[in-house]
């Protein structure tokens, strides 16, 4: 039995997917039992709970043989994680995957990078079986933009000239069911104590990503480098709680110094077929950033 947390998230969702395309047995941690059976379909068993309820956590991982532990970007992520590290270990969990960032570090600028960080430093000073998953940027993050990409023909983003590896989360979730069935392509005796950097085939700029939905979408899409003070203003005014409006605008400084060029084949070596590059997740996604004309204009 392996454990998804954080499983109707874009990468857990991604993840539960390829473990059933294995036949794995599966136990989604959730909160709520119906978006999660909206999400991944009626097969899937549900433990209903939340990380904040550390009986639902006990109950969710008992029995289980490996654990993907995520969770949303939230303040209590280090005491959260941490806690479900202590309960899995407790209950006999034999391999506890950890789904990182790209730059995690304790002591990071960027508070989300930091959480994670310091719940990398307990699962391996916790006597698991670990696996470290950092993934790179996720091309989702670009779907935020979307209706107004739509509506104006412009991606707004205080990018700059950044390189990033981005990565589909799909090849999130290929890689992360390798690891937990422990059938990667790569013939290894395991995966405990491994920390993979999971990657998309080439680092682009949001130039080139405005480029790649211009082509998609049979229409122009302009890139709008903006500062990060405006970057920060205009996702609040859209509502965003100012901390994390603050983070992204932090994340996108530290990806501008090229937190986010380092490109790996571990997505391959884990899974046999290379990642998706940006072009396909544009092509996949392309009605969501496609202007609805009228009399021939957006």
């Amino acid at each position: 039995m392996i454990v998804v947390t954080g499983a109707t998230g874009n990468a857990g969702s991604e993840v539960v997917r390829a473990l059933a395309a294995r036949g794995a047995r599966v136990r989604a941690f959730v909160r709520d039992a119906g978006r999660a059976r909206a999400v991944l379909g009626g097969e899937v068993e549900l433990a209903v709970g939340d990380f904040a309820d550390p009986r639902s956590v006990r109950a969710a991982v008992e029995g289980a043989d490996a654990l993907l532990l995520s969770c949303a970007d939230d303040p209590r992520r280090v005491s959260w994680e941490t806690a479900a590290i202590d309960a899995a270990v407790a209950a006999g969990v034999r391999r506890i995957a950890k789904l990182s960032a790209m730059a995690a570090e304790p002591g990071s600028p960027v508070a989300f990078w930091d959480w994670h960080g310091q719940v990398e430093r307990h699962l391996r000073a916790s006597g698991a079986g670990w696996v470290i998953l950092r993934a790179s940027w996720y091309m989702t993050n670009l779907l935020a933009a979307a209706p107004q990409v739509a509506a104006e023909g412009r991606l707004y983003a205080p990018a700059g000239e950044a390189r990033i590896a981005m990565i589909d989360p799909r090849d999130v979730g290929a890689a992360a069911a390798a690891v937990l069935s422990d059938s990667g392509h790569e013939a290894s005796p395991g995966h405990e104590g491994h920390t993979y950097l999971l990657t998309g085939p080439r680092a682009i700029t949001y130039a080139e990503v405005a480029a790649e939905l211009s082509a998609a979408t049979a229409s122009s899409v302009e890139f709008v480098d903006v500062p990060g003070d405006a970057a920060r203003q205009a996702m609040v005014g859209d509502g965003m709680p100012g901390f994390v409006a603050e983070q992204i605008v932090a994340m996108f400084a530290r990806l501008r110094q090229g937190a986010g060029t380092q490109v790996t084949n571990a997505v391959e070596t884990l899974t046999g077929s290379a990642p998706r590059d940006f072009a396909s997740f544009a092509a996949d996604h392309a009605r969501l950033f496609t202007p609805v004309t009228i009399g021939g204009a957006r």
